[in-house]
């Protein structure tokens, strides 16, 4: 206790007495509390989940810079905090666009409700079949398809582009809802938890100068996406039926059911598998 009263004496602060903490107190913090909760997890549920947890690594690195005195960091960081508020609105501009229409239409909460009884589970040996079996039956009659199975960064921002689906996969449903001339089959599908989440969501083109001039949209959309998130984006061609597969800004082309079976298996251990070992044709 002599300690305590030495450091507050320290700063300056004479006659310390414990604070009380009223019931008003403990209601403050609670409600403080609970939201910056919903809005880490209403965060996590899109693609700035992953820009959220870098700047958390920074800011990991201010601390310990002002732990070993670094005094050169905690200069430039000093004095780029002014521009690094200016570049987080930027870079969340996004988000914080969707929250404030939300928050204007009252359904800002509606985000936040989770349904406990969702399976964890990643695509399972079920989906992967069905999966496999509807592309096999679309590449053979060249009925064009991008289908996005999620990983671990979430794609509720890609899913509010299209439709809402919410079904248990299915082969039959995948290929109905890439026939020719449905009100569905223009845009991708969105995979998540062993469901389809929504259909014709629009995906952003990749911007590679890299990219084969042969390759069409459907084709750059699917690097696109696999770029900004770690999702596996089936893409079967509407020319020719040939199956590939874009996965981390990598287009794997021209699988056979076994390679796209081999890798979509993958999809259970996310980060534990690398496809360093993978021999199909690659085009950045």
């Amino acid at each position: 206790m002599e300690s305590i009263k030495g450091f507050f004496d320290n700063l300056g602060v004479t006659g310390f007495v414990r604070p009380s903490i009223g019931f008003s107190d403990f209601l403050d913090i609670l409600i403080v509390a609970y939201i910056i909760y919903k809005i880490i997890f209403w965060i996590k549920e899109t693609r700035a989940w992953v820009l959220f947890k870098g700047i958390l690594v920074i800011l990991g690195l201010a601390a310990i810079a002002t732990i070993l005195q670094l005094n050169t960091i905690l200069w430039i960081l000093s004095n780029t905090i002014s521009v690094g508020i200016i570049a987080v609105i930027v870079v969340f501009q996004p988000e914080l666009r969707k929250a404030l229409e939300q928050l204007g239409k009252g359904q800002f909460f509606s985000y936040f409700i989770r349904n406990e009884e969702e399976d964890n589970q990643k695509a399972s040996a079920r989906t992967v079949d069905e999966i496999i079996k509807a592309v096999d039956k679309m590449g053979a009659v060249r009925t064009g398809a991008l289908i996005l199975i999620e990983q671990e960064v979430p794609l509720g921002d890609l899913e509010r582009t299209g439709i809402p689906i919410d079904a248990v996969i299915s082969s039959q449903l995948l290929i109905n809802i890439f026939e020719h001339n449905t009100p569905l089959h223009d845009g991708a599908v969105i995979v998540r938890r062993n469901r389809v989440a929504a259909a014709t969501c629009f995906l952003p083109l990749t911007d590679s100068n890299e990219v084969s001039m042969e390759l069409g949209t459907r084709h750059r959309a699917a690097i696109g996406a696999s770029e900004v998130s770690d999702a596996y984006v089936i893409v079967v061609s509407e020319e020719t039926g040939s199956i590939s597969v874009a996965r981390g800004g990598v287009l794997y082309r021209d699988l056979t059911m076994e390679q796209l079976r081999t890798m979509l298996s993958q999809t259970k251990k996310v980060g534990k598998k690398k496809l360093s070992f993978w021999k199909g044709r690659q085009d950045k």
